[in-house]
């Protein structure tokens, strides 16, 4: 369940945010993920290096504004974040050990999402049933 469960969240963030139209999805998902950024610093564990991860994601999540891609990308930086707080002990969630390792396990499924250009869930359903449609009529 520990591994399940930050997958899930995963889906259902991307599910939840599908409900939203374009811009907007894209654009609120660049706030999010500019909020993300932010979240170890009251934590300090890495000093003054939370800030400059904070001032990396937030230019990454401004060119996301306009980019799926750089919204993409800033979730696999989050990711890697996660994983040097798992490591090093300061986890995301203070009273959670195990917090930043879901939160690794997390991130790069809405990286995915982000990659593929935040797709609504209308939008990923129509794209099997082209899929399925095409492999009953090809030759």
């Amino acid at each position: 369940m520990q591994y399940l469960a930050p997958v899930a969240i995963g889906v259902l963030y991307a599910v939840l945010m599908s409900l939203l139209r374009e811009p907007h999805r894209r654009r609120v998902n660049a706030v999010m993920l500019a909020g993300a950024g932010a979240a170890y610093l009251s934590g300090g564990g890495l000093g003054g290096w939370e800030f400059a991860f904070t001032a990396l994601v937030t230019c990454v999540a401004y060119r996301g504004l306009e980019s799926w891609t750089s919204i993409g990308v800033g979730w696999l930086l989050h990711t890697g974040w996660d994983v040097v707080h798992h490591l090093k002990g300061n986890p995301i969630v203070p009273f959670d050990h195990g917090s930043s390792l879901g939160c690794a396990i997390c991130d790069p499924v809405i990286a995915l999402w982000c990659l593929r250009g935040g797709p609504s869930v209308r939008d990923l359903l129509r794209g099997r049933r082209r899929a399925a449609v095409r492999e009953h009529t090809a030759p």
